[in-house]
């Protein structure tokens, strides 16, 4: 199993380049960090994509704070929490979010 993330910009139309996200695992009711990036100049987290995971409940944290900071504006999510579960281990997960101050979306494909 793999993992592909993206960030996108719902203010400016455009990657989110810059967002700094993490990988948790579930470890017997508590979170433990799996992996930690930033978003490429296209919002992508590529570095998840080499990596083999094992089944189980994970989440990305996207720090939408520190991304919104750096462009002067405020936001009312300081993170944003994706949960997904993983059931196979041949897929790969492509998890996208859409940040913008005071909304967010998220999109979960299996490949």
């Amino acid at each position: 199993m793999s993992i592909s993330a993206q960030a996108l910009d719902g203010v400016y139309g455009r990657s989110a380049a810059g967002v700094r996200a993490r990988l948790e695992r579930d470890g017997d009711g508590r979170w433990l960090d799996v992996a930690g990036a930033e978003t490429d100049n296209d919002g992508r987290i590529s570095d998840w994509c080499e990596e083999k995971f094992e089944r189980g409940l994970y989440r990305i944290v996207f720090d939408s704070d520190y991304y919104f900071v750096g462009l002067g504006l405020t936001a009312a999510y300081p993170e944003v929490i994706v949960t997904f579960r993983m059931k196979d281990e041949t897929d790969t997960y492509q998890i996208q979010v859409m940040l913008s101050p005071y909304s967010y979306s998220t999109h979960f494909r299996i490949a």
